[in-house]
């Protein structure tokens, strides 16, 4: 995990798409996020947040396979949310 991550806008929007189950990410060292079926326009963001520790893929996978993302305790933390209603 890296240092902090400001949040704010785009990166909260993301958070919220992962956290409602709407995002997949490819399966890489710099993990492409895309939410409902499309590409984030954002990918730098979507670094951050993965290497923040605040999303993750839920199963592992091949290089280069798309699989879903789902959002980290510390994502939830970071959203203000806990527990499972997320």
């Amino acid at each position: 995990m890296s240092g902090p991550t400001v949040l704010f806008g785009r990166k909260l929007a993301m958070l919220r798409a992962v956290a409602d189950g709407r995002a997949e990410g490819i399966v890489s060292t710099e993990p492409d996020l895309y939410v409902d079926g499309l590409p984030c326009s954002d990918q730098p963001s979507a670094h951050e947040l993965a290497h923040a520790g605040l999303i993750a893929t839920s199963r592992s996978g091949l290089p280069g396979d798309r699989v879903p993302v789902e959002i980290t305790r510390a994502g939830l933390a970071a959203l203000g949310r806990t527990g499972r209603s997320a």
